[in-house]
């Protein structure tokens, strides 16, 4: 190694290998098909430049998944592209780690060490009790976690409305009642 780098004597730690010219004749050093065998789609030119998700004309995966029934639809409990998560927090936790009178924001619980970031939304469940006075902003709270907060004397403010749930299809619907017979004089009369 010389005394002084400069750029005149500057190298690569490894010499640069040249490249090899594919597809020169027999004297290049890769035969007669250069690395690429005998016929087929990827001995042709410009036989690399497949659009992503092409298989080879068969039916490609996504538009199988579309046809599909099970766990990739909409209406099913969510995976892939449809998936939505959220983190939980439980009235447990926000007893131990806030004071009473304290704000609940997400800012707030990641501080605290109760939910990972803020990118990810917070739904607050109602497991353990709460006696402290707190106003918690979430995106979402369960019903018990709601009562309990009510009931610690706090508020509770959704980033999120709630979606309205549909009603399940197929479900019993409640039978009509059968009027009740009218009574008549003459039916009076005669209980009389």
């Amino acid at each position: 190694m010389p005394d002084e780098l400069n750029l005149s004597n500057l190298k690569p730690a490894s010499p640069r290998r040249a490249r090899k010219r594919i597809g020169r004749g027999l004297g290049s050093g890769k035969g007669r098909y250069s690395g690429r065998g005998i016929k087929g789609q990827k001995s042709r030119s410009g036989s690399h430049k497949m659009r992503p998700g092409f298989e080879g004309g068969q039916n490609p995966v996504y538009m199988r998944l579309g046809k599909q029934r099970g766990p990739y639809s909409k209406d099913a409990m969510p995976m892939g592209p449809h998936r939505t998560s959220t983190q939980p927090v439980n009235v447990a936790g926000l007893e131990e780690r806030f004071e009473a009178g304290a704000e609940v924001t997400i800012e707030a619980l990641v501080e605290k060490g109760l939910i990972k970031n803020a990118r990810t939304d917070v739904k607050l469940l109602g497991q353990g009790e709460l006696t402290k006075t707190l106003s918690i902003t979430v995106h979402a709270a369960s019903a018990t976690a709601r009562e309990k907060v009510e009931a610690a004397g706090g508020s509770l403010t959704l980033l999120r409305e709630p979606k309205p749930r549909k009603p399940k299809r197929g479900r019993a619907r409640p039978q009509p009642t059968a009027p009740e017979p009218e009574t008549t004089p003459e039916s009076e009369e005669a209980e009389g």
